[in-house]
């Protein structure tokens, strides 16, 4: 199974870090981490996304980022907006994304402690393109 990875720059010392682990949890699964996009932040998302699914030898996109509380309700705002992109190029091109986006409402060290949760969006992928090819089988 080849999967892709769109990571997010913005808070780096998180996302780095968190590829980290999804890759690590990707090769313990047995799945080829095919392509990984680095976009400026996590909003910047939805269109590399799209462009990957397209691609018949991705079965599916793990998002990585990390959206940490700021002064503003913007964290709030960016999280909602990615989460939905997300889950409607899923079902349009019937193939899993994975949402490893931290946040919203985190501080920095909440962010440190979650870098693990990107495990999550990896096992979301894999745990849904299997079920999806044996639907179709």
């Amino acid at each position: 199974m080849k999967i892709a990875f769109v990571v997010a720059e913005f808070n780096s010392e998180v996302t780095v870090p968190m590829e980290a682990r999804a890759r690590e949890h990707a090769a313990a699964l047995g799945v080829e981490v095919a392509r990984v996009v680095r976009v400026p932040g996590v909003y910047d998302m939805g269109p590399v996304v799209k462009a990957l699914l397209r691609r018949e030898e991705i079965e599916g996109v793990v998002m990585i980022g990390a959206v940490i509380k700021g002064d503003t309700n913007h964290d709030e705002l960016i999280s909602h907006a990615i989460a939905q992109a997300g889950i409607a190029l899923s079902i349009e091109f019937e193939k899993p994304v994975g949402l490893a986006i931290t946040g919203p409402g985190m501080t920095d060290d909440q962010a440190v402690a979650r870098i693990d949760n990107a495990k999550n969006g990896v096992e979301a992928v894999v745990r849904v393109a299997l079920a999806l090819k044996e639907i179709r089988s």
